[in-house]
């Protein structure tokens, strides 16, 4: 997986082609669910440094299973200022690969492991798996600038 999809999404915004999103600079970012612990945590972060990404030239999506409505009522309560992209049927799950068996209380479950992926004119070109949710955001924007003054 080195390309983005070239398939229209729902959102919290409207509807989405990441493959022809006009953005030099991409971040998708796979989380669980909406409004738990750790979700929430990371999804703030990524609301809080918003205009920091936005001047970089970079736009995030989160992305999860939930609906749009879901995410419109997980985006109203925590204010978010990023758009969530509703992956209901998986399509995006698993172009990117994300769907892993975990333990949760016990049981062995399919589900999203925490994932981010920064494109750059539509090719890759850096990807984290097993994303612990605090300080991502804040890591990954260092990382945006150090991949930018790379040139």
């Amino acid at each position: 997986m080195s390309t983005l999809l070239d398939h229209t999404f729902a959102t919290t915004q409207g509807e989405v082609n990441l493959a022809t999103h006009p953005s030099e600079w991409l971040i998708v970012y796979f989380y669980p669910k909406d409004s738990t612990p750790g979700c929430t945590t990371q999804a703030v972060s990524f609301s809080c440094l918003k205009d920091q990404f936005d001047a970089l030239g970079a736009t995030i999506f989160g992305v999860s299973r939930d609906s749009v409505k879901a995410h419109q009522n997980f985006t109203l309560k925590q204010e978010l200022k990023i758009d969530l992209i509703s992956d209901k049927e998986e399509v995006l799950c698993q172009h990117f690969d994300v769907i892993k068996e975990k333990n949760m209380y016990g049981k062995q479950v399919m589900g999203i492991e925490r994932s981010s992926f920064i494109f750059h004119q539509g090719k890759l070109v850096k990807e984290y798996r097993k994303v612990k949710a605090a300080g991502h955001a804040e890591q990954l924007l260092e990382d945006l600038k150090a991949l930018q003054a790379q040139g």
